[in-house]
């Protein structure tokens, strides 16, 4: 295990994380946190020439329609559900003081 994970480090990940840790607990964090790394520092030794970076592991496109206004202007139809209208336009309670 070449990355060694100090203390003051663990430390400071435990205030960031909002976690109390005991020490038992953050000696096998830190241990976990060093594999982690070791592995990074492995996967940084492949050759990833001629490799195109993805996003993601499946090709995902996404697929959209268009934005395209179906239901029109027809302001008086919908304006017949309201309980109460004002120059074209809902009557709500009032909500701020």
């Amino acid at each position: 295990m070449a990355n060694i994970i100090s203390d003051e480090t663990m430390e400071y990940v435990g205030i960031l994380a909002k976690l109390e840790l005991s020490d038992e607990e953050k000696k096998a964090a830190a241990a976990d946190m060093g594999k982690m790394l070791d592995y990074f520092d492995k996967m940084s030794e492949l050759d990833t020439t001629g490799v195109e970076p993805m996003s993601h592991v499946f090709p995902i496109h996404n697929v959209l329609r268009e934005d395209v206004v179906t239901n029109g202007d027809d302001r008086d139809a919908i304006l017949q559900n309201a309980p109460a209208q004002k120059e074209g336009m809902f009557v709500v309670p009032k909500t701020v003081g």
